[in-house]
């Protein structure tokens, strides 16, 4: 069972912890699925001042919603579109800190003023992306992009 665990306020502490608490909470299983749906209602828990956390996943040269924590979403994001269709593309990770100024952006929550996308690449193909948005502006920071990209890093071992 999965208790949730006082963090320090130290963000790398606190980051390597929820990296550590995903890998012992996907230990075991290999549905993608379920897997998808835990290490988005971890990051969830983890992360202050987001209002949508998720995946989209790669299907039919399209990204399509996958297992997410907010509002109900967008469902299909073409290739090159948005934030998220941007990151697939260039096959990086999209920080924006005021989506309203991102050419294109998709809006699927009214209230999300910035977000962050982390591709995933398992063996050079792609598989989906993780999708962070918050109400806040500048909200995510070269820490968040780091830790963030590590998390899916670790995600991917279990997909």
């Amino acid at each position: 069972m999965f208790q949730t665990t006082g963090y320090s306020g130290n963000k790398v502490q606190d980051y390597e912890l929820l990296i550590k608490q995903l890998t012992s909470l996907l230990e075991g299983e290999n549905d993608t699925v379920a897997n998808l749906s835990n290490a988005a209602a971890l990051l969830n828990q983890f992360l202050d001042d987001v209002n949508w956390v998720g995946f989209y996943l790669w299907k039919n040269d399209q990204l399509v919603l996958g297992p997410f924590q907010g509002l109900p979403a967008c469902i299909r994001i073409p290739y090159g579109r948005g934030v998220c269709g941007t990151a697939i593309k260039e096959q990086a990770t999209q920080r924006i800190e005021n989506v309203h100024n991102f050419p294109g952006h998709i809006a699927c929550d009214s209230a999300s003023q910035s977000e962050i996308v982390v591709p995933i690449v398992i063996q050079d193909e792609p598989f989906g992306v993780l999708d962070i948005d918050s109400p806040k502006l500048s909200r995510f920071d070269e820490t968040d992009q780091l830790y963030l990209e590590k998390y899916v890093q670790a995600l991917i071992k279990f997909l």
